[in-house]
């Protein structure tokens, strides 16, 4: 099996980079968003004529971001129990923190893999979250 991992079960990324990276027993997970793979929409959201947000949906863009996560650790021989460590960024923190947090809570409450939050100005596609994230391999 190849070091570097690109999946048609998570959207393609932005630039020249994997959806993952092994190294040894480790698998480094790019910034990993909520657009849907199958047509790169963003759950939840609405935009103007400008192409500026109008809403989002920051509960549709947890639940996205995380299947789309648990999407690239399947298709690179790991799981959603095995990830250690998780940054995620958002922005709005004041406004979606709660709501994120809830969410995480679920998803992690049986990993409690290590985890850094911070706000962001933007993300490069107008989503509201983005995961970075270090799991095991087997």
């Amino acid at each position: 099996m190849s070091d570097i991992i690109h999946t048609s079960n998570a959207a393609v990324p932005l630039g020249a980079y994997p959806h993952a990276r092994k190294a040894g027993n480790l698998l480094f997970l790019s910034g990993i968003g909520p657009r849907n793979a199958a047509d790169n929409s963003i759950p939840g959201l609405h935009l103007a004529d400008d192409g500026s947000i109008l809403q989002y949906d920051i509960e549709a863009e947890c639940h996205a971001v995380f299947a789309n996560v648990k999407s690239v650790l399947e298709a690179s021989g790991s799981s959603w129990d095995k990830i250690v460590d998780v940054t995620v960024f958002l922005t709005n923190m004041k406004k979606d923190f709660p709501i994120y947090n809830k969410i995480y809570g679920e998803y992690f409450r049986d990993v409690q893999a290590c985890r850094t939050t911070v706000e962001i100005k933007s993300l490069p596609t107008p989503i509201a979250i983005e995961l970075k994230v270090i799991a095991l391999l087997d």
